[in-house]
């Protein structure tokens, strides 16, 4: 018999998630049944997304919400081999048993030269996020300016080389020097910290005197506020994320999109990259090929340790990662 550990909500967040909110429980897995494989988490992902659906879709008790690339140890699934790997969604364990419908198999021609742990990030839903944000909701078009957001992140970094592919001008904010140079590195045309400019206001005008055909926004408040009015006419605004109202005791207040919105004629949505399931296989086809051929590059910031999932957590929401935050069992 296999004893897990689970990593469970121990008391709903209040502001800023704390280590105590989370406990460590083992749990007893019973035998396989016909039809049932048994999988051992090996990278696990934290994500901003994990703050807010924790609030909406969890009780305090339950397993953490996540993904996890796995490798089969065990099968009674004729359509799973012992040591293949797969993504699952089954949260922050160590080990689970599933029947396989809420697998992907990752494919078994996966190149040696890349981490598997890409499946959770930039060859994963985050990269599909980018992917999908821009070509359906932005429906950017070469010789356009794209502005992102925590343009260092899993997803925004993405963002901005896929703009690149494109045939745009991309334009990127990070908070910190070091994810700055990082932006320049991967080919943003334009970047700069957000925390040490003057003004937000100035940086945004100066890196796009013509102003922003798409905007990418992970960061909502203020932030996309002031961006709306940097927009051109007819502009396209993807809502992907709020991460600085995630931890929030009480909402924020203002300003309003209308008038800028009415005036420059513009179209913001949000979006969840669940819209495009039916056409996931294309997504990872062509970020895989691309990162094979190294048109998209990646950064991993990686924690040693499933007990150190918490620290993980919380780390990722204060920005210490660049690129995509994973945990190594």
């Amino acid at each position: 018999m296999v004893t897990a550990k689970a990593w469970v909500l121990k008391k709903h967040f209040e502001g800023f998630p704390k280590t105590s909110d989370f406990d460590l429980k083992k749990i007893e897995l019973p035998k396989l049944k016909d039809g049932e494989l048994l999988l051992e988490s090996v990278f696990l992902s934290v994500d901003p997304y994990m703050r807010p659906y924790s609030r909406r879709d969890m009780k305090e008790g339950d397993v953490m919400i996540g993904t996890q690339v796995a490798r089969v140890v065990e099968s009674k699934n004729p359509s799973f081999t012992v040591g293949a790997f797969v993504v699952g969604r089954s949260g922050w364990r160590t080990h689970f048993i599933s029947d396989g419908r809420d697998l992907q198999l990752l494919p078994s021609d996966w190149p040696d030269s890349l981490p598997r742990s890409l499946a959770l990030g930039t060859v994963g839903m985050p990269g599909l996020t980018a992917y999908f944000g821009l070509l359906e909701v932005c429906k950017m078009k070469p010789g356009e300016t794209v502005l992102v957001n925590a343009a260092a992140g899993a997803v925004g970094s993405v963002v901005g080389q896929l703009a690149k592919i494109g045939g745009c001008k991309a334009v990127g904010c990070a908070g910190s020097d070091d994810k700055v140079a990082y932006l320049k590195k991967i080919g943003f045309d334009e970047a700069f910290n957000y925390k040490t400019v003057p003004s937000l206001d100035e940086a945004l005008r100066k890196a796009s005197p013509d102003g922003y055909d798409c905007f990418f926004d992970n960061v909502g408040a203020e932030f996309a506020s002031i961006a709306l009015n940097h927009m051109k006419k007819y502009g396209r605004i993807a809502v992907c994320g709020s991460i600085s109202q995630y931890n929030d005791s009480t909402p924020q207040k203002g300003p309003y999109p209308q008038i800028p919105m009415i005036f420059k004629e513009l179209r913001m949505e949000g979006f969840l990259v669940s819209r495009w399931s039916n056409r996931w296989e294309e997504g990872f086809s062509a970020l895989l090929k691309w990162v094979v051929e190294g048109k998209v590059k990646y950064h991993e910031h990686v924690t040693e340790g499933f007990e150190n999932m918490p620290a993980a957590f919380i780390g990722m929401l204060q920005g210490k990662n660049l690129g995509k935050a994973i945990v190594k069992v």
